[in-house]
């Protein structure tokens, strides 16, 4: 779901829909090419990055308006991903940051929806 903005806008626009994924994968495996071991790479990075910060949002996100936080909570990540972390690689460098940025917020929003419904279900 969160990488839905991404992929899309890379079909949009004829660009590899998986470039962002190989790029996420080199942040394991810096020195890769092949698209296989980088996706591997990737999705290792990505199951441990989205397991990560969805705890940190469980701690964080208010129990009111958990979405609109949780899209402003995907706003911060994005910022230290992709202009702190992602600025150290270049291959995520040259992603274009919009639909990067979207697919962060698309995350927290996705991350929060499932909070609002948890914390709903337990009251």
């Amino acid at each position: 779901m969160s990488g839905a903005p991404s992929t899309l806008c890379a079909l949009v626009v004829g660009d590899d829909p998986l470039e962002a994924s190989l790029a996420a994968g080199t942040m394991v495996l810096p020195r890769e090419s092949r698209p296989l071991p980088l996706l591997a790479a990737a999705a290792v990075a990505h199951v441990a990055l989205s397991f990560g910060w969805a705890a940190v949002f469980a701690g964080t996100l208010p129990k009111r308006h958990t979405v609109a936080a949780g899209a402003a909570a995907g706003l911060v990540v994005a910022a230290l991903d992709l202009g702190v972390v992602g600025r150290r690689f270049p291959r995520i460098r040259a992603l274009p940051a919009l639909p990067q940025v979207a697919d962060h917020v698309a995350y927290g929003v996705a991350v929060a929806v499932v909070l609002a419904r948890r914390r709903a279900h337990r009251a």
